[in-house]
């Protein structure tokens, strides 16, 4: 299958908690978001801007209970920083109306802000940035010469540019290399970095320089503490440092898992993710769960324990995300068929593998026909038409988790989303009984057939992937 270099897909986090994934979807690469390293322009959107968004959410339905009933406004953002006199953010609102000190709400900070678009990171989790924008190359120089070594994360408002979620993650720099003799400057730092708590913004110190870019940007935040990372002692900085600490707390986490006793919410979410997957499966869906991952779907509060429900969101946005890489695929299934015609006529090469007559990997815009042109832009306004929602969808409600007062509240929520796609999946079952068959009568097994012919025509995935692991891999990059 030829894949175009210009057309975009985001690729999977954690392959092996699904099973049957679509072949295409696993040679994408991600593609990081263009405001990761040079934030977008100010645009004079007007406000039906966000009332249009909010008409797209397909969640957004005649339910009292739906988390993302007000669609954008479900989740709680700043002032906008070009806003002449923002207005104080919720939680300081709240904490004057209700007369509460600094030590009930908790002690603010000021911290670096590094907005990182449209994506909502989870705590407990690592991910890997590349440093080159001057601003962020002093923000980093400067985190390593106070010794804090750490910065906010948050996410933007899909359509007003300059406002920010209220809540962040904390980003804790592990490891950093400078790298710019080896890319010629391009890139500064190579850094990698764990997420160590939440962070409620409570405002944007410096609004004015992030139009001029001349520096970064500072908050005032409060830090949630969610991996205990510091409120642990000093105690054991003289342990031996051959010893893996890391080995030693997974250790003691699975073994903490099987003995805390789950509250009834807790059950309640790990039951229905079980039907959820069952119901994947008799529905043979294109992306879905392993039967194993519900064994080890976590529900415990904290990270103290693994599997933990941190670990299970995480996990479902990761379903999320292949949802979409599927449902673009799908719709560039035709377009592609149509590129290897094309292809073959022009070169008068065959396509086969492995040799002279295979067709070229890529091909620019303009090398294509004016009649494919055409069709690849209908294509592109499409996609954005039909996925731009769902992906809105999921990231709202990833956004929804991480705002979530407490660890009830985060189970509340998980639960809802879980059941939606679950009344969706039966939803489906019920049509196609009725008018395609039997749906539970699909079996998950492919014929000899159709199994050798699936594996003769996908291409070399560029992720490992094992259909019958357990999402719980101890290979670092399981959550990225």
């Amino acid at each position: 299958m030829v894949r175009l270099s210009f057309l975009l897909c985001s690729s999977t986090s954690i392959t092996t908690a699904f099973v049957d994934p679509s072949p295409a979807a696993l040679s994408c690469q991600r593609v990081a978001p263009s405001n990761a390293v040079a934030p977008l322009r100010r645009s004079n959107k007007p406000s039906s801007c966000r009332r249009n968004n909010l008409q797209l959410l397909h969640m957004t339905e005649d339910d009292e209970n739906n988390p993302l009933a007000r669609g954008i406004d479900s989740v709680s953002w700043l002032p906008s920083v070009y806003d002449p006199s923002p207005a104080r953010s919720v939680f300081d609102a709240a904490a004057a109306s209700s007369g509460a000190d600094e030590d009930e709400v908790g002690i603010t900070e000021t911290l670096p802000l590094f907005p990182l678009g449209g994506i909502v990171y989870t705590p407990n989790s690592e991910h890997i940035l590349n440093i080159f924008e001057p601003r962020y190359r002093q923000m980093y120089n400067d985190i390593l010469m106070n010794g804090s070594k750490r910065f906010v994360v948050a996410m933007c408002h899909p359509s007003d540019e300059g406002r920010f979620a209220q809540v962040g993650v904390l980003f804790s720099l592990e490891e950093l290399k400078e790298v710019s003799e080896m890319t010629a400057d391009r890139v500064k730092y190579i850094c990698n970095h764990r997420v160590t708590g939440r962070v409620r913004l409570h405002q944007v110190l410096n609004p004015e320089v992030w139009e001029s870019r001349d520096t970064y940007l500072k908050v005032k935040g409060t830090i949630i503490d969610d991996t205990g990372e510091f409120s642990k002692s000093d105690d054991n900085d003289s342990m031996d440092e051959s010893i893996s600490k890391k080995l030693v707390s997974a250790v003691k986490k699975a073994a903490l898992a099987d003995a805390i006793e789950r509250s009834p919410e807790e059950e309640a979410l790990a039951r229905s993710f079980g039907d959820l997957v069952e119901l994947q499966h008799d529905l043979s869906e294109d992306v879905r769960f392993t039967r194993a991952s519900v064994k080890s779907f976590g529900v415990a509060e904290g990270t103290d324990l693994d599997p933990n429900l941190w670990t299970s969101i995480r996990l479902w946005q990761s379903y999320a995300e292949q949802r979409l890489v599927a449902g673009q695929n799908e719709m560039q299934k035709e377009f592609q068929e149509r590129l290897v015609e094309y292809l073959k006529k022009e070169t008068g090469k065959t396509g086969k593998a492995g040799g002279e007559e295979e067709l070229p990997s890529a091909i620019g815009f303009q090398d294509l026909s004016r009649e494919l042109q055409e069709e690849l832009l209908d294509l592109q306004k499409r996609m954005t038409a039909e996925l731009r929602p769902l992906m809105l969808e999921q990231t709202l409600s990833m956004q929804k988790i991480l705002e979530a007062a407490d660890h009830e509240g985060r189970v509340e929520l998980m639960r809802y989303f879980v059941d939606a796609e679950r009344k969706r999946l039966q939803a489906k079952k019920t049509l196609k009984s009725m008018f395609g068959g039997v749906a539970s009568a699909v079996t998950t097994r492919e014929s000899g057939d159709e199994a050798a012919a699936a594996r003769r025509l996908a291409p070399k995935p560029t992720l490992e992937e094992d259909t019958k692991s357990q999402f719980f891999s101890d290979e670092g990059d399981a959550f990225q």
